[in-house]
């Protein structure tokens, strides 16, 4: 099947050797997205407004690809703290409001830059 890269300014360039996004098929696949403002570069660390950003650099690689988080069937949240849970789903299920995507929530060690959270996804187009 032939993989069609996604590169947009609307979320953060990539920090290493990977793509934003890759359509195979009718599936969109994100890379993590780390909270970063990608017009002033600025790491967020409030938990609330991490996770919007995060979410919306997500966004800005859907609609890159031609789709929306309207067709996001699986979600991966890598979080610093899982102490912050409750508060990433109030702000996550406001992107959210029908039907949900399945989605996996975990705390892990360390994530680049130090971020607080990371959001991955796969949509359909």
């Amino acid at each position: 099947m032939k993989r069609e890269v996604i590169n947009t300014k609307n979320a953060p360039g990539a920090i290493g050797p990977y793509s934003q996004g890759i359509i195979v098929g009718d599936f969109v696949y994100t890379s993590g997205q780390l909270p970063i403002n990608p017009v002033t570069g600025v790491l967020e660390t409030d938990i609330k407004v991490a996770t919007k950003q995060s979410m919306e650099n997500v966004k800005a690689i859907l609609e890159e690809a031609g789709t929306s988080l309207e067709n996001v069937v699986k979600t991966s949240i890598f979080l610093k703290d899982l102490n912050d849970f409750a508060a990433v789903n109030e702000v996550y299920g406001t992107y959210f409001t029908e039907n949900p995507p399945a989605r996996s929530c975990v705390q892990v060690a360390k994530l680049p830059k130090d971020a607080v959270i990371e959001i991955e996804v796969i949509a359909t187009k």
